[in-house]
């Protein structure tokens, strides 16, 4: 865990109060990065690295808490109970001393009101932890939840849709991810910005094509070239898409569909690879839409943003047909989760069906706007079968024009070779599912 000179300076005891309040947001539906935009900014860079290890070990700690007490105290209570213990797991990074987490817990109690009767008991808890951390460790451990920080659902799904690589899956995701970059090639060559960074002190490896990995994540802000545009955040298996989509496409000014676009990672990728391009970049959420425009003004590319629903295509669409379709569908953020930890404590398993619905009425929605001998790469950030290759098997057995192209299909977020076959970057961090699929003649 990173901690940036104002967190050094916030008392910890301050930090746990608001990654309680963040953890009981989660347990109540709240998106935690939504949660995290409303934190002062001084204390956010902390607490967004304590608030992610206590929700990667958060099924841990509510079985470890179980065994201490039978009756949870008030929710509040619990979430700063549950997530001081999360960050006592060794495997968490807080890098604190126990006795340290545990007064510092107790401070943050007494120092709130709403917490303030609940000292003594988190105290209690807290001491016996320490007393008798191996014990309750191995009785918890016997909940498979407990053991890998996932709902039981998420973890019985994963069994069947993986199941060589199930456990591998389920590991990665307690690890914090690295921090990938896009260089902008239109304006600087990949060594070159190794070069610049390494200038400034910061180690980075290539990886192929643009992506470059920091060996020591940082702030944006803190990035040479950012704010100019020479580089841009994005995952390495992200950066897949645009490639695999304008691979051999004959144009040079092909028309683009970029539907579902924020934040505009994608949208930008596709322009920097094909410069004369005509790219149109749908979002529904006009808040979300700005951010694409905010991302392209950055890196100097200009695209039609519009904001609607791609699948009602009565509503934006001008008649124009495309040469190519890039549909990042909503889905789970079932392969992202090292990166948001807390999507496997939101995501309810009734919701994997409605999004798979979602997903086929995008296909079809958008598969009449490609021009014959056009293509549409689908993919989703989800290592569910049922957000990928079901969702392509089910379009391909009701469309006798569609034809599967060679594509990855899932990547999955392993940490080794020794766990899964590795993509061709020798890296494999966050699960993706890619498709790519070619328009015939009717």
């Amino acid at each position: 865990m990173v901690c940036t000179p104002d967190a050094a300076r916030t008392p910890l005891w301050r930090q746990l109060q608001v990654v309680a309040r963040l953890v009981h947001g989660v347990r109540q539906g709240r998106s935690l990065s939504q949660q995290i935009e409303g934190v002062d900014p001084a204390l956010r860079p902390g607490v967004q690295a304590l608030s992610f290890s206590a929700l990667r070990w958060l099924g841990w700690a509510e079985a470890v808490r179980r065994e201490l007490t039978r009756r949870p105290p008030p929710p509040l209570a619990d979430a700063l109970l549950c997530g001081s213990l999360a960050l006592a797991q060794p495997g968490s990074g807080a890098r604190y001393e126990p006795f340290t987490l545990v007064n510092q817990t107790v401070e943050a109690a007494k120092r709130d009101r709403q917490m303030r009767a609940q000292a003594g008991l988190l105290n209690a808890c807290l001491r016996r932890f320490l007393r008798e951390h191996e014990a309750l460790t191995h009785a918890a451990l016997a909940d498979p939840v407990a053991r890998w920080n996932h709902p039981a659902w998420w973890i019985e799904r994963l069994q069947r849709d993986h199941p060589a690589h199930w456990q591998a899956i389920l590991s990665a995701a307690q690890h914090a991810p690295p921090l990938d970059l896009r260089v902008n090639t239109r304006r600087t060559r990949v060594a070159d910005y190794l070069a610049l960074l390494a200038r400034g002190g910061i180690e980075a490896d290539a990886l192929g094509g643009q992506a470059i990995r920091l060996r020591q994540p940082r702030p944006v802000r803190d990035i040479p070239g950012f704010v100019d545009g020479l580089a841009s955040v994005q995952s390495a298996a992200a950066q897949r898409a645009a490639p695999l989509l304008l691979a051999d496409l004959p144009d040079s000014a092909p028309r683009i569909l970029d539907a579902c676009a924020a934040p505009g990672g994608k949208t930008a990728h596709l322009l920097e690879c094909r410069p004369q391009a005509a790219v149109t970049a749908l979002e529904i959420d006009p808040a979300r839409a700005v951010r694409i425009g905010e991302s392209l003004a950055r890196l100097g590319l200009r695209a039609d943003v519009r904001v609607a629903d791609a699948a009602a295509v009565d509503t934006w669409w001008r008649g124009e047909r495309y040469d190519a379709i890039l549909l990042d569908a909503p889905c789970s953020a079932s392969g992202i989760v090292s990166r948001h930890p807390d999507v496997r404590w939101l995501r309810r398993e009734s919701d994997i069906a409605q999004l798979a619905a979602q997903q086929d009425r995008l296909l079809a929605a958008l598969w009449p706007l490609l021009k014959p001998g056009g293509r549409l790469l689908y993919c989703t950030c989800s290592v569910f079968a049922e957000e990928g290759r079901e969702r392509i098997q089910s379009f391909l057995a009701h469309n006798s024009t569609a034809a599967w192209m060679p594509s990855p299909g899932h990547l999955l977020p392993v940490l080794s070779a020794a766990q899964a076959p590795l993509d061709d970057n020798g890296c494999r961090d966050d699960g993706f599912y890619y498709a790519l699929l070619h328009k015939g003649p009717a």
